[in-house]
Order: structure tokens, then sequence, then C-alpha cells
């Protein structure tokens, strides 16, 4: 099963320049440990200490916001996750 996983250009630096990767997985979470061990460094700037997926960014599926069960939300061929940073400032 193949899964689009669409880098945020904040992300692709990491992935040396690279924007769209094809990755396998059931799940959200198991789609992004894929990219997490192509990418060095990736992990931390989507994931905090706890596990859970920073507070400033929002997962999609398919176009589709995930919250609350992002990373156990499942995923089927063809499929497309990507992120969306949130800003904040005054």
């Amino acid at each position: 099963m193949a899964v689009t996983v669409n880098l945020h250009p904040w992300l692709s630096d990491i992935a040396g320049g690279q924007r769209r990767v094809q990755v396998a997985g059931r799940t959200v979470g198991e789609c992004m440990d894929r990219v997490f061990e192509r990418f060095e460094g990736l992990k931390e700037r989507l994931v905090n200490p706890e596990g859970r997926i920073r507070a400033y960014i929002t997962v999609l599926l398919n176009g589709e916001n995930t919250y609350p069960e992002e990373l156990t939300r499942p995923v089927s061929d063809g499929d497309e996750i990507s992120f969306i940073f949130v800003i904040d400032g005054g």
C-alpha cells in the first residue's frame, strides 16, 4: 500500500529538497514513522518529547483534519498526508 506524505517547505530541507515521499503503513502514525526513518531530524520538528504531534501542527489526511486521532487514523492505498503549520502572533 502506497501513501504519499507531502512535506511542507519548512520540512523539505531535512529531506534533501523532496516535497513528496511515498511510504507504506496502516495508520498515519506508521506512515510518519517510515518518513522519520528516512530523514533524520524530521521527527523532532513534528513530534514533541511526549510523542504527540506538536500543538502548532495540523495533520491532514486527504485534505481532512485528523484531530484528535492524528496518529491512529487508518490510511488506504493512494491516500495523502499533509501538514499545516499554524502561525500565531500579534
